[in-house]
């Protein structure tokens, strides 16, 4: 990494993009083997706040009996209260672009409050069936808090809590656990759900992009949207009906990988070829048994190795191409 980065300073100093002093400058600065920390502050803060968090959680699940419900509640809703106060006051206001806080405390203040409020409105529930027998109520709240915090104090871990509890809300799980035993195989209604969500997210990201409201919050809309669509049309490739669904998922690939390039997103492009590739196999087996082809089984257990050879060289080679079409080369 520094034998490229003095390559490239020294040809900055070639093409006289920079002086000589310039060039001296940088190399005495580099020479200092400094480094930042923060990204190692910001993950200390987010572990912090997720154990503050989990302990208010086993605090309030071992105290129950001795301190009392309304005390707890009590308790939780001035801490929740607390984080909110301290957020609208040191936050500018609602704006159409990138409006973050003077310090980056208060983001996670900002979900401290988020979780909070979730584990209010769900201990409210549980304890005292606030919102009676409609449970979806008790998941729709803290989402539109959750969606309300995510475009006031632009936060993108607040709105992936928020996209989280619609799908919840729709009935989509997301437990890892839920997909390893299958639920949506085992209800084809949860995938069509899961695909008109998915396709929804991803016109909301267009328009929100139309509109120049919250650029920044697209790319965890079109990642939402890519897992969405690509599980969905998985699973129905599986069903009796599943020739539509494999144009949708190869239409969806071609966008999302295309799209990959243009917004120079790596996880988008790994997740569209991985959906894509189980996609395309999927796909050729059910094809291949529809045409019935029985008779060429020997030939195709045979070429199988040669084909998933040919399968991780094609992925080392599109990686290589998406590295080279979106690397900076403004220095060449």
């Amino acid at each position: 990494m520094t034998n490229f980065e003095d390559e490239a300073t020294q040809t900055l100093f070639d093409t006289n993009h920079i002086t000589k002093e310039q060039l001296e400058a940088v190399r005495d600065y580099r020479s200092l083997n400094l480094f930042s920390v923060h990204n190692e502050l910001k993950f200390l803060l987010y572990l912090s706040m997720l154990m503050f968090t989990s302990g208010i959680g086993i605090l309030i699940y071992q105290n129950i009996d001795a301190i009392g419900h309304t005390v707890l509640l009590g308790l939780l809703l001035i801490i929740t209260i607390m984080c909110f106060y301290f957020c609208f006051k040191n936050h500018e206001g609602f704006k159409k672009g990138e409006a973050p806080f003077t310090n980056p405390l208060y983001d996670y203040l900002v979900l401290t409050s988020v979780i909070l409020s979730c584990t209010f409105v769900g201990y409210l529930q549980f304890q005292y069936q606030t919102f009676g027998t409609h449970y979806g109520l008790a998941t729709l709240v803290p989402t539109l808090i959750s969606l309300f915090c995510a475009y006031y104090f632009d936060n993108k871990s607040v709105l992936s809590i928020g996209i989280t509890g619609i799908a919840a809300y729709l009935g989509l799980s997301v437990d890892p656990k839920h997909y390893f035993e299958n639920e949506m195989f085992n209800n084809r209604t949860l995938s069509y759900i899961g695909l008109a969500f998915g396709l929804t997210l991803l016109l909301w990201a267009l328009y929100a992009g139309k509109i120049n409201l919250k650029k920044h919050f697209n790319l965890v809309y079109l990642t939402f949207s890519l897992h969405l669509v690509g599980i969905a049309c998985m699973v129905n490739l599986c069903d009796d009906y599943w020739f539509p669904f494999g144009l949708v998922l190869g239409v969806a690939a071609y966008y999302f990988y295309n799209l990959s390039f243009q917004i120079r997103s790596i996880s988008l492009f790994i997740f569209t070829v991985i959906y894509g590739y189980i996609g395309i196999n999927i796909f050729l087996v059910r094809t291949l048994i529809f045409i019935h082809f029985d008779d060429f089984f020997s030939v195709f257990i045979f070429t199988t190795p040669f084909y998933f050879i040919l399968s991780i060289l094609g992925f080392i080679k599109l990686i290589k191409h998406f590295n080279k079409n979106t690397t900076d080369d403004s220095i060449q």
